[in-house]
């Protein structure tokens, strides 16, 4: 599985491809310059039940944890997965405020 990140001032998106075939999309909207707020994910329904909503999530993690930044995890899968995985919850904005 390859993840893709785009990214602009505003928005972004990590993008999951499965043999070069689009398998998801998670995408996000900055709030300031410090934190983005990850706000839908979808899998292509061949895909589901493969990880790779938790993969576009690791690799949203991994850009925050190297990046200095925090995520809100709006989006309901993105949500239930940080609640999940404590190990994921360092960059999440209570966590990093508190």
């Amino acid at each position: 599985m390859e993840v893709t990140h785009n990214n602009n001032e505003k928005n972004g998106n990590f993008e999951a491809f499965i043999d070069g075939n689009h398998a998801g999309l998670m995408t996000y909207t900055w709030a300031g310059e410090e934190r983005f707020i990850i706000d839908h994910t979808e899998v292509e329904e061949a895909y589901n039940g493969k990880g790779v909503g938790k993969e576009m999530l690791l690799a949203a993690v991994d850009f925050a944890r190297k990046n200095g930044k925090s995520i809100i995890p709006l989006c309901p899968f993105a949500k239930a997965t940080f609640q999940k995985h404590e190990e994921l919850q360092d960059v999440l904005v209570n966590k990093t405020q508190a």
